[in-house]
This record gives C-alpha cells, structure tokens and sequence, in this order.
C-alpha cells in the first residue's frame, strides 16, 4: 500500500516551516482506495514568493483547520502505506516536524520518485515534477496545489511500476513489509486480489519472485493454485508469503509482460523454455519461379519474409482464410495437397501479376514487417487507453495514454513507454494475437525522421 502525498509548505527557516496545504491518495498499486485533501492553517506568515507561486494567501487560511485537527486523519490514511512523494526528503521531514510540535513521533517508510525516474527514466532532461511529466506526456493541473501535484506524482509513480520490469520497488517494500511478521493467510491473499487481467507475482518470505503469470482473472487464477493439488501446488502454497498484482487491462500487454519479466526475473518455479514459441511458418517467398510460393516449413527452415504458427494445422488454416479472403485458388496455396505446391487447374496463378499482389496484400496485413503501428486495446480505468508500439517492424513497448491524448506520434509514444525486448517470440505474440482478434484498433503511424 502507498500513500502518495504533496505539500505546500509556508517556506520560511529550515524546520521552521508549516504546512499549509496537504493531499494524500492511498494507491493500492491498482487504484486510490482513500484520499485526503484540505487546507491547513500554518498559525505562521506565508512568504512572499510562496504566495506568488501558488496562490495560496493568509486571508485564505484563516478558517482553515489548524494542523493538529488533521493530524489523526493523516495518521490513519498512511497507518500501513509506504509515503511516496516527489523529493520524499522534503515533504517527510516538514510532515515529521509538525507532528514532533505536537509531542508524536510520526514514522513511516518513503519511496522518492525523484530517485526512482533518475534510475528509471535516466535519459530526461529534468526530473523536476513539471518538466518531467510534461515530458511524459501526462496531463498536469493546478501546478504548485497539493492535489495537483499529488495527482501528477501518483501518475508519474504508476508508470514507474510500469517501467520497473525487474520489480524492484514491489519486492523492496514486499521484504520491509513482511520482516518479522507473519504471513497474511492464502484467504486473505486471494480477497484482496481483483477479478482483473494483468500480470500476477508470487512472492516468499524475502519478497523475491517466487512464480509469476499473466491472468484475465487475477482472484480466479491464484485461488486455483492454492487449491490446486500437485508438486508445483504444493511448493507454491508453502512458500508464497504475498501475491502483488499489476493490472494491463489488455490481455496482449499482459502476454507480453509475462514473456519479458520471466525472462528479466527466471522465477525459480516457473518452466522458462529456450525453444521458439511458434513451431512452424509460412514461407512468402520466390522458389525460382515467377509466381510467389507460399510453404509451410519448421521455423529452422524459415525465409526472410515468414510467419509464425503453434502446428502445421493453425498455418494450414490461415492459407484457407487468405484464400476465402483474397479470393486465391487454395491449390495455387497447396492447400488440400499434400507435400506439393500444385498449380495446376487454378485460373489466378496465370495472372502472376495479380496474384503476386494479392499474396503480398496478404503477407503485409498479418505481418509486421516494417509496419509503425499502435495497437490499441482496453486501459486499467475508464478514460484510459493501453498500446503497444511497433515501429519499423520492431516492438517498441508499450503504455497507457488517456482517450482525449494525442496517439499518432511516435515521439510521444516513445517517450511514455514501458521499453520491451523485440525478438522473434514477441512477433509470434503480437502476430498470433491480431489474427484471432481481428476486432482491435490498429493505428497507422507515420515515423519520424
């Protein structure tokens, strides 16, 4: 649990500061399950130029509540939470010092997003708040207001739990959180997990990564290998002392996280095989004739310009959709033939010119080849849409941008994404996954110089 959190101190002397406006979202690490906000009367002179930078004045203050009348709300929103906050430094030390004039010791763990985007967005200019989230592409208000910078940090903070593949921060606090305490029970797991689709992670008792998968169900999935019985059960059910989750809301981009951060992570009970994905392609290519020959081989004997299939049945029903498709003879596909690419008897294949069109129409549709594209999918909330960016061809990665944001730019779109590995696996992925659901959005982009 987090509670994220922006100030507004008075300025003035160091640890002569006041509060004299807070906001706090408590982050589950899916969505804000409490928040607080208010002004607060600092019972001290606000400086000039803070008055200046954020419109807040004395006369403003008069009736707002003094700070030892929010004390026990704060206490209660961040009992349990770690405190996240842009240059945490700052904002833990005024919080700790209004609470010491009040004779309370005032305690909590601190996560600064300043230091995590410098480790995990080392290529900004600046990792000011406003810089770095305009920078980001993410919508900003009321700059130098509590809630609006609060907002603008927990934003920033759930794309750095995106970019985060190797699940530092989450194992990190998962191993403070449990020290010397005992584990929740497999009940408690499961009830606090969503009905979501996303990424699960199985943590032991040092908070590592114990076993992760991708899930349309994270609730479902889990309960089912606490109640499951067998080897893999068994060591899971022992040894898993909490189950963080991080939700996609695009089952795509859970698929391809899941490839990646088993890769990034190689949790000890996951089965992480070396093979190819796909066992089998369809070659696109000229075997000395004039017509374009389209053959289904094992991956070893792939083409430059091929597709990916699981089994000689799932290519062999893709060579029958392109021919109901583009209207090509299936014979002139070798479909019903077995071993044999037979001609004879099709009428399209004496039009080479026509035919070699429509096989490349075909190849350029299923394939990513060169492609600069944006597949867009659901978000984890409403007004939120997830992508996955293809460019040259290449996976890029992928984000969340909101519905009114600006999607057809490369540049934005690369700024803002979770980096992903492009390899022949991830092209299995996304190629396999448009075929059978034909129904996404796929968004032509053009690239930039």
């Amino acid at each position: 649990m987090y509670a994220v959190l922006d100030i507004e101190s008075t300025g003035g002397k160091y640890n002569e500061e006041g509060i004299m406006e807070i906001a706090i979202h408590k982050f589950d690490g899916h969505e804000v399950v409490d928040k607080f906000m208010s002004l607060v009367n600092p019972e001290r002179e606000i400086q000039p130029f803070v008055t200046k930078l954020t419109g807040i004045n004395n006369k403003m203050l008069r009736s707002a509540p003094k700070f030892h009348e929010v004390a026990k709300r704060i206490v209660e929103i961040t009992e349990g939470a770690v405190i996240v906050a842009h240059n945490a430094q700052f904002d833990y030390r005024i919080l700790r010092t209004e609470f010491r004039r009040l004779g309370y010791d005032f305690q909590r763990k601190t996560l600064c997003t300043v230091d995590l985007s410098k480790k995990l967005l080392p290529e900004a200019e600046s990792h000011s708040l406003g810089k770095l989230v305009r920078s980001l592409g993410i919508p900003m208000s009321d700059r130098h207001r509590a809630n609006g910078d609060a907002i603008a940090t927990l934003k920033l903070f759930k794309m750095l739990l995106d970019k985060d593949s190797n699940k530092t921060i989450v194992k990190e606090v998962i191993r403070e959180e449990t020290e010397g305490e005992l584990s929740p029970t497999q009940l408690d797991i499961v009830s606090e997990l969503p009905s979501e689709t996303g990424v699960y992670y199985m943590h032991d008792k040092e908070g590592e990564i114990i076993f992760l998968g991708k899930t349309k169900n994270a609730k479902k999935r889990v309960n089912q290998h606490f109640t499951n019985v067998g080897q893999l059960a068994r060591k899971l059910q022992k040894e898993t002392k909490k189950v963080s989750f991080d939700r996609t809301g695009s089952e795509l981009v859970a698929i391809l996280k899941e490839y990646q951060e088993l890769q990034n992570n190689r949790p000890r009970h996951n089965h992480i095989s070396r093979k190819k994905l796909f066992s089998h392609v369809v070659n696109f290519h000229q075997n000395g004739t004039p017509h374009i020959t389209l053959e289904i081989v094992k991956n070893k004997f792939r083409k430059k310009q091929n597709i990916g299939f699981n089994g000689v049945p799932s290519a062999k029903n893709f060579l029958k959709r392109i021919s109901e498709e583009f209207e090509l003879c299936p014979k002139s596909l070798g479909l019903n033939i077995e071993g044999a690419h037979v001609q004879n008897g099709c009428i399209d294949i004496d039009d080479i010119p026509e035919y070699n069109l429509k096989v490349n129409t075909a190849f350029g549709k299923y394939s990513l080849a060169n492609k600069n594209i944006a597949i867009l999918d659901k978000g984890r909330e409403l007004g939120e849409q997830s992508f996955i960016l293809i460019k040259d061809g290449t996976l890029k990665g992928f984000g969340y941008v909101e519905l009114n944001h600006q999607i057809n730019n490369i540049h934005i779109l690369e700024s803002i994404l979770t980096p992903m590995t492009s390899d022949e696996n991830t092209t299995f992925i996304v190629e396999s996954y448009l075929r059978k659901n034909r129904k996404l959005k796929v968004l032509e982009l053009t690239p930039t110089a």
